[in-house]
């Protein structure tokens, strides 16, 4: 998803978020908003940034508003009455490097298989999936995208199936490592602006994309001048100022770097989560990454979709959109036979939705776990046929589908085209192998075990 908007594609956008919000906006001020001129206007912040602050001024719905708080202990107030923090597991230090190197293997494998139909998911779905697949004679998928059907030729060629040799650069592989970097250096008691300085640090601007992209401005634009006072740049700022992509996917997708190091602890890995996400998302934006947190962490312990699933949705208000839409999910996994019916219901309920919401893409994420029954390709490849963001739910399956099997049982057909090796364009991590990046996290979940134990 392209990282940059003119002044009247942010304000557009902010139309459709103040809605959701459950705002009442005005026939005049739709009116004005309607009568800007797309091109002429497109950059005419005079015209456009008086409508934008009138968006932002109206109030939301109370009602959602109070079953949706942003601040940590508003969020754990709301869970279910028993939240599931700690699971009970004894595990030796070979099998948990054997599960973290799973958990890598996954996330790339399925970032990786996602990749080449990432814009087709967005804008055709899974229709346009399956026919690109039909015409190259690979549906249902196994593996890889094929680099042709027919006349189309699929994008990001290095992770077709006729070239795959190596985790190319993705912002989801970027962000694992994020997660990863910020623990090394700052350790278990990490906050925002540590993250947020480490992007500025190691990732290209040009690699990120929309929520994280107006953040980071933001952050940017609040501390540049004083780099000793970061601090004082607020998350309140840099989530919502000129951002209206914060209930997007952007925070979900950053969550196995945290939960990884978190493993067996559902309860840390959502707060690490929430560490990450409140400075660039709001709401069922940040939900989606404490949820995806959670179900990674507890990976590693258990393996049955229906368990993993409660225990993430444990860890959000019980009457956000997002628990909604998870419960109902889970209610079409058990009358529809397959998992394109399930996605007949789920395109059904969300049809105006953007193709990289969190709360969309987090269902065909459950329903990839329950349909695909854990297998460490098929969950993974389902996620990737089911459209919308492809590389995204591929990781984020495959990093749970991932902890859960280990390296030793992953399919070894979907990951030996990789060849064990990340090659990253990230300040600080030349290519590597997941192999390295497995022992590191394994490192990296021994501190934040000592730090567990010492707060209790």
């Amino acid at each position: 998803m392209a990282g940059w908007a003119s002044d009247l594609g942010l304000l557009l956008e902010e139309r459709k978020q103040r809605i959701d919000e459950g705002c009442s906006i005005g026939d005049d001020l739709l009116a004005r908003i309607d009568a800007l001129d797309p091109i002429e206007d497109a950059w005419n912040s005079e015209a456009i940034d008086p409508l934008y602050d009138e968006l932002l001024a109206l109030s939301a719905d109370p009602e959602l508003e109070a079953r949706e708080p942003n601040d940590l202990e508003a969020i754990r107030s709301l869970r279910p009455s028993d939240p599931i923090e700690i699971l009970p597991w004894v595990m030796s230090e070979a099998a948990l490097r054997d599960r973290l190197h799973g958990a890598w293997t996954g996330r790339c494998c399925g970032c990786a298989s996602g990749k080449p139909v990432e814009l087709m998911g967005m804008q055709g779905g899974r229709k346009a999936i399956k026919s690109y697949l039909q015409g190259a004679d690979a549906w249902p998928l196994q593996d890889y995208i094929p680099e042709r059907s027919g006349e189309v030729q699929a994008l990001c060629k290095l992770s077709t199936r006729e070239n795959i040799a190596f985790m190319e650069p993705d912002d989801d592989i970027h962000y694992s490592l994020v997660g990863l970097a910020v623990l090394e250096q700052y350790g278990p008691e990490f906050r925002w602006h540590d993250v947020a300085t480490c992007w500025t640090a190691r990732i290209p601007f040009m690699a990120i994309c929309t929520a994280e992209t107006q953040a980071v401005l933001n952050f940017w634009n609040g501390s540049a001048r004083l780099a000793h006072n970061r601090i004082n740049t607020t998350p309140e700022v840099t989530r919502m100022h000129r951002n209206p992509y914060r209930e997007w996917i952007g925070a979900q997708i950053r969550s196995d770097g945290w939960a990884w190091a978190c493993a067996g602890k559902p309860g840390l890995a959502a707060e690490f989560a929430w560490r990450d996400a409140h400075w660039t998302h709001t709401r069922n934006g940040i939900y989606g990454e404490m949820f995806c947190a959670a179900m990674q962490a507890a990976a590693f312990v258990e393996d049955d979709s229906q368990k993993l699933v409660d225990i993430g949705l444990s860890q959000i208000p019980a009457e956000c959109r997002l628990a909604e839409g998870v419960r109902q999910c889970l209610t079409w996994i058990e009358t529809c036979s397959d998992w394109e019916a399930c996605m007949e219901r789920l395109e059904a309920r969300y049809p105006g939705m953007s193709p990289v919401h969190t709360i969309n893409n987090a269902l065909i994420c459950v329903l990839s776990l329950f349909y695909g029954q854990m297998d460490s390709r098929i969950s993974t490849t389902i996620a990737v046929m089911a459209g919308l963001d492809t590389d995204c739910n591929g990781a984020t399956v495959g990093s749970i589908v991932g902890a859960a099997a280990g390296r030793s049982a992953f399919d070894e057909s979907f990951a030996a085209p990789l060849n064990d090796l990340v090659k990253p364009a990230m300040i600080g991590f030349s290519d590597t192998t997941l192999t390295d990046l497995a022992e590191r996290h394994l490192t990296v979940w021994k501190r934040v075990d000592e730090y567990a134990r010492r707060i209790g």
